[in-house]
């Protein structure tokens, strides 16, 4: 798994590649708290790239929401392939977290 960021007019962008399971999930939780920053309006998280999520991936990323929410930053996910979309679709997640199609739905949907 690798987590590449960039932040942009106060949105923080990160692009997770590779999988999400037991062995990296912890991981993936402290890349993300590592890299937002008090003046973040929000968190997008790209998944195009994720080719597999186990259920302590999908975990890792509910606790991320979370934090999120408790720091009352906007969260979002996008561009998900249609293996990890079905995953997160299934466990019900696409009901609690926004996921959008594109990149720029996903900074569309901070507008509203």
């Amino acid at each position: 798994m690798k987590v590449t960021s960039e932040r942009r007019d106060g949105v923080l962008w990160l692009c997770v590649s590779g999988r999400i399971n037991i062995l990296n999930a912890t991981q993936f939780e402290e890349a993300v708290a590592n890299e937002i920053e008090d003046g973040d309006r929000a968190v997008i998280v790209d998944l195009e790239k994720l080719a597999y999520i186990s259920s302590a991936g999908l975990y890792a990323v509910l606790k991320v929401a979370k934090l999120m929410w408790q720091r009352d930053t906007a969260f979002a996910l996008c561009e998900l392939s249609d293996v990890v979309h079905v995953v997160f679709e299934r466990i019900g997640f696409a009901s609690i977290m926004p996921i959008h199609s594109t990149r720029a739905e996903a900074l569309a949907s901070l507008e509203d």
